[in-house]
């Protein structure tokens, strides 16, 4: 009995300290990244909720894709010839570290002016205030 009281006491605790678990996201869910399907990677980025030790995983046939990391003004012009990071492999898994935005596009020509291209918005952790204790103003 005492171990599943402490047991509780522990995970109502991490519930107040509102610790999250990290959560693994496929780009794209079944369809991956990728043109075919029509996947709305703006959509499909909005629906998620992203916090620092989740982890993005592309999955991509590397014949026809991959996965650049880059700035906000590359991002908006689709422009994949200085990035900030390339991935190759087809299954790139990528851990959050810090909130921020990311961007990420497809580098081969003409996919991220289809669609190829993603924004991860990490917010930051809420701050833990304290809430108010009761009042003590007292009139005697």
């Amino acid at each position: 009995m005492a171990l599943l009281k402490s047991a509780m006491i522990f995970f109502l605790g991490m519930a107040a300290l509102q610790v999250s678990i990290a959560t693994v996201y496929k780009v794209g869910d079944s369809a991956g990244w990728t043109l075919m399907g029509d996947v709305d990677y703006k959509k499909w980025a909005a629906s998620k909720n992203f916090h620092v030790g989740d982890t993005i995983i592309f999955k991509y046939n590397t014949q026809f894709h991959n996965v650049k990391q880059v700035s906000h003004a590359d991002f908006k012009s689709c422009n994949a010839s200085n990035p900030l990071a390339t991935y190759t492999s087809g299954s790139d898994s990528i851990t959050v570290k810090k909130p921020g935005h990311y961007f990420f596009l497809c580098g081969f020509p003409h996919h991220c002016q289809a669609g190829m291209k993603v924004v991860i918005r990490v917010p930051r952790a809420s701050s833990m205030a304290p809430s108010p204790g009761p009042s003590h103003n007292h009139t005697y």
